[in-house]
């Protein structure tokens, strides 16, 4: 007796659709690999962010059309080591007592919880990850064991030989300290420390790996000296450099406390700039190390995209913290103002919304959890950031979480969508609306119609401030270093 011909055929599709479902559930795509690009100092004078109008950052850009552009970003302290610290290990300067330089192998003795901590690199490591790394990751390159693979890091923050063109604290009777400088200098790029660190990170793009791979590299770049070879400043020719907005006497309003903080005693004042002719002159510079800058990072992503990992590789850039150019009576970082804890923040890859902006308030504390989401692996319990992947899926949901900065122990900067609002620990503040003074040259803080904007801000401070770790550097002003001091003497 023979099966019915509609019965036959019934039963060979179940046996395709059968086999189709075992072949698809063997060939299960790979977990996605992570391109981890880091900047230092790089504020937010890109195209792509509308920070300046004479930037020229053709590769960043492009990143952000084919991602997540994060325009209201902010690190965890306004300095190199501390917000690296806090990015690598999903921790608070507040909670670790991190809250100026370190050096890497230090990290672990900065206070009894970080004895075991995981740093993001070694998370993805014990995931089964191969681990890549090169150039300024941590405060210098990275501690022992973080990477499987380590670059190194060359050192300094310029070619060499290091040179003085325009600026040392020394010729005008100042304290020394800033490696603050600006010129044409070297003649080639090849001489520049990014250029090699970009080769670096393109050839293990040109390599075969047999694991999943989270690959860093740490461009120095637009740190100072602000030196870059002469083609970088001719993107950005002299008679056409618009200068950053400035008001002298903006600062009439914030307390005592936060003038002492704020104070950088071995940096140069745009006062001083003006009167010598040469803050156009910085203007340029800066933006020449931007376009640099931009330009090897553009190198990589071309790598990437040329290679068999360019579908299933999650891409993030990210800068440790903003710089003022002039903003504030300043060239420096070192402060709780916007220009310098507003950063660069750009996501894209599998999963990722392309053309996408978000100007929700999010913090470089959020990038470890969010990698670890965006690449399916286990939270980590230690984690005090918050996964931003929802803001990757939907860039325009309801987000109350807040950005905070800090800078030195219980000084704190509250960001929000619309205000900042900042506490010192004297108790003094400043309550700055970015809907109307995007600045900060006013601070509401004596306004009564402000205090309820501000009041539910007050609420996010931390409530763990540890005492400055021994194990920090000397402060970066006569106040922190004060502050850091009185910590080490009391035993704390």
């Amino acid at each position: 007796m023979h099966l019915p011909t509609t019965y036959f055929w019934l039963g060979l599709f179940s046996l395709c659709l059968m086999s189709c479902h075992s072949v698809t559930k063997d060939k299960q795509a790979p977990p996605p690999n992570v391109l981890f690009l880091a900047i230092d100092d790089l504020n937010t004078w890109l195209g792509c962010m509308d920070g300046h109008p004479n930037a020229k950052t053709p590769n960043l850009d492009r990143l952000a059309i084919r991602g997540t552009l994060f325009t209201n970003a902010h690190c965890q302290a306004p300095i190199c080591g501390p917000s690296r610290a806090s990015l690598m290990t999903g921790l608070r300067p507040s909670t670790t007592g991190i809250y100026g330089q370190i050096s890497d192998n230090k990290i672990r003795e900065a206070d009894s919880l970080l004895t075991h901590v995981t740093f993001l690199p070694q998370y993805f490591q014990q995931a089964g990850y191969k681990t890549m790394g090169k150039g300024k990751l941590f405060h210098r390159f990275a501690p022992e064991g973080v990477f499987e693979e380590r670059g190194g890091r060359e050192g300094g923050f310029g070619p060499k030989p290091e040179k003085r063109f325009k600026y040392d604290p020394a010729w005008f009777g100042k304290p020394p300290g800033t490696q603050t400088d600006w010129g044409v200098y070297p003649a080639r790029d090849e001489d520049m420390i990014d250029y090699q660190t970009a080769q670096w990170a393109i050839e293990r793009l040109q390599q075969e790996h047999d694991r999943p791979f989270f690959l860093a590299a740490g461009f120095i770049r637009p740190h100072v000296p602000f030196y870059a070879p002469q083609k970088w400043f001719d993107l950005h020719p002299l008679d056409s450099i618009q200068l950053p907005p400035y008001l002298l006497d903006d600062q009439g309003d914030i307390p005592e406390i936060s003038v002492q903080l704020h104070e950088i005693l071995q940096m140069p004042t745009t006062e001083w700039a003006k009167e010598q002719d040469e803050w156009k002159a910085i203007v340029q510079a800066y933006l020449a190390c931007i376009s640099f800058v931009d330009h090897y990072v553009g190198q990589v992503l071309d790598a990437l995209e040329a290679s068999p990992y360019a579908e299933n590789t999650v891409v993030v850039v990210w800068s440790d913290h903003g710089y003022h150019i002039g903003e504030k009576n300043r060239f420096a970082k070192h402060s709780l103002w916007e220009e310098a804890t507003r950063v660069p923040l750009i996501f894209a890859g599998p999963g990722i919304g392309a053309k996408a902006v978000c100007d929700r308030p999010v913090e470089l504390l959020d990038l470890y959890p969010t990698l670890l989401d965006l690449c399916g692996l286990a939270p980590n319990a230690q984690n005090e950031g918050k996964s931003i992947r929802p803001l990757l899926e939907n860039p325009l949901i309801d987000w109350t979480k807040p950005a905070i900065t800090t800078y030195g122990r219980n000084n704190h900067s509250v960001r929000s969508q619309q205000h900042r609002y900042i506490h010192f620990e004297d108790g003094s503040e400043e309550f700055y609306d970015h809907a109307q003074d995007p600045h900060e040259w006013n601070n509401l803080i004596q306004d009564s119609e402000s205090s309820d904007s501000y009041s539910k801000w007050i609420e996010q401070l931390p409530r763990i401030n540890k005492p400055w770790s021994p194990a920090n550097s000397k402060g970066a002003n006569a106040y922190l270093e004060a502050q850091r001091q009185r910590d080490v003497e009391l035993g704390n």
